[in-house]
């Protein structure tokens, strides 16, 4: 099946892709082995050496790189450009700590001279999702290369355009050949990648079930796995909060790239003595938003990726306003072309609602009121997921409470959660397992081999 690249704030076909012919990938394979060979020999510094380079090549061309992205898949040009730097600021970290997060770190144990050497595992496979088509790429490939793994990348299919901008952008930056590919495959393809002894460890970062058939495939090969999966995230709100900065960053915290992100806040969790205020605010704040061309600068929130998550969305507003949920603004597709949903405000919002048990991609937010801190937690922890919570007190024993409480992989206070280069990323529960990111992320990707000598020194590494 050909692989279409679609404008969702048009509804117009820019190009169409045909896969990677079974004898293709069979080449990238073969490449991505070779290449591995020399690649987990260079010095580290060389390797650092080249991510600054890419790093230039991405402030050099953030523009062209972001109208890419808004064209593609719906993101606004100011965000678009956000993400290119953001992923330059990536490539530069590691460019910068690498060599040292690699070099061999000696532990003393007796008369024995030991240390651990931190070794490539091979050719990884990406499995990358299309809300963030550069740097859902580059927080992996960056610590990835940088420890002299080499990537195999399989993004989605709606963002053909993006996956091979990044191989080029790669290869004029003086990645050798192979190092990085972009496999343009369906997700059928997937199973057979995986059974290949070539790739020896994947990481995704999608849906729950995704993660799963990828999990069961690659432990059915004893290969290792990184799973950055879905998220309903709690935002919450306490008395003592800066009440005025927690509804500016709560509308940002669920907008941003149109509410299609795995960390965008999602239920927002607030105390009974604050809740009509929050509300009130909160909801007008939504209705100011800009809905409109992604390429236009005074646009907040562009279109949805594609029209079924745009179906799926306004399903679950509606069976959440069946099963009760008070709509408060928002609740309806915008006229025209494209992907475009009003942005949405539910209240009293009852615990079986769909907004509430499932994920939901796209500008809708979900309030709920509650009693006090203790319930707070308890409604923050009752969801299936794990991965990150925004919570908002000026109390330091509430904010400790809230820390230690509450069940998920990153907890930001008095701000919203996001993705940093130097921090580890990932959740727990059904939002996944392992980390990207800082030194934590170029480690999952590296066998941690202990050293010992007895009776020798130990030699020079360069």
């Amino acid at each position: 099946m050909a692989i279409r690249s679609v404008d969702p704030s048009t509804g117009e076909v820019l190009r169409v892709f045909e896969p990677h012919s079974d004898a293709e990938v069979e080449g990238r394979l073969a490449r991505a082995a070779l290449a591995f060979s020399c690649w987990r020999l260079s010095p580290p510094a060389k390797r650092a050496a080249l991510l600054a380079t890419i790093a230039d090549l991405l402030e050099a061309e953030v523009d062209a790189l972001a109208r890419l992205v808004t064209l593609e898949m719906g993101r606004p040009i100011r965000a678009a450009r956000d993400e290119i730097r953001k992923c330059a600021f990536g490539c530069r970290w590691y460019a910068e700590h690498g060599p040292r997060l690699v070099a061999d770190e000696p532990i003393p144990t007796g008369p024995a001279e030991t240390w651990v050497r931190y070794e490539p595992l091979g050719p990884v496979l990406a499995i990358m999702p299309w809300n963030f088509p550069f740097w859902q790429v580059f927080r992996f490939a960056a610590p990835a290369l940088a420890a002299g793994n080499v990537a195999l990348l399989k993004h989605a299919s709606n963002v053909p355009q993006c996956a091979l901008a990044i191989e080029d952008l790669l290869l004029r930056a003086g990645v050798p050949e192979g190092v990085f590919q972009t496999l343009l495959v369906g997700a059928d393809r997937v199973p057979r990648l995986l059974d290949d002894p070539r790739v020896v460890a994947a990481t995704l970062t999608g849906s729950t079930g995704a993660g799963a058939q990828v999990a069961a495939a690659a432990g059915a090969r004893l290969k290792k796995t990184v799973l950055e999966l879905g998220g309903s995230d709690p935002f919450v709100v306490l008395p003592s909060a800066d009440l005025g900065h927690a509804v500016e960053t709560a509308v940002r915290a669920r907008t941003v790239n149109g509410g299609q992100s795995c960390i965008a806040a999602k239920r927002f969790i607030v105390t009974a003595a604050i809740a009509p205020q929050f509300e009130t605010r909160f909801v007008a704040a939504m209705q100011a938003l800009r809905v409109g061309d992604p390429r236009d600068e005074r646009t907040d929130v562009g279109p949805l990726a594609t029209p079924r998550i745009l179906d799926e969305l306004h399903a679950q507003v509606e069976r959440s306003v069946a099963a009760g949920a008070r709509l408060r603004c928002g609740g309806h597709r915008l006229e025209g072309a494209g992907n475009f949903y009003a942005p949405t405000v539910l209240t009293d919002v009852p615990p079986d609602a769909p907004v509430l048990r499932e994920e939901v991609f796209g500008p809708v937010a979900a309030v709920v009121r509650v009693a006090d801190l203790d319930e707070a937690i308890r409604v923050a922890n009752d969801t299936p997921f794990g991965l990150g919570a925004s919570v908002w007190t000026t109390d330091r024993a509430e904010r400790d409470r809230l820390i230690a409480g509450i069940d998920a992989g990153m907890v930001f206070v008095n701000s919203m959660v996001a993705s940093d280069p130097r921090l580890p990323f990932g959740g727990v529960k059904q939002s996944g397992w392992g980390r990207e990111l800082g030194v934590w992320g170029l480690r999952e990707f590296v066998n941690v081999k202990t050293v010992s000598v007895a009776g020798h020194a130990k030699p020079d590494v360069e």
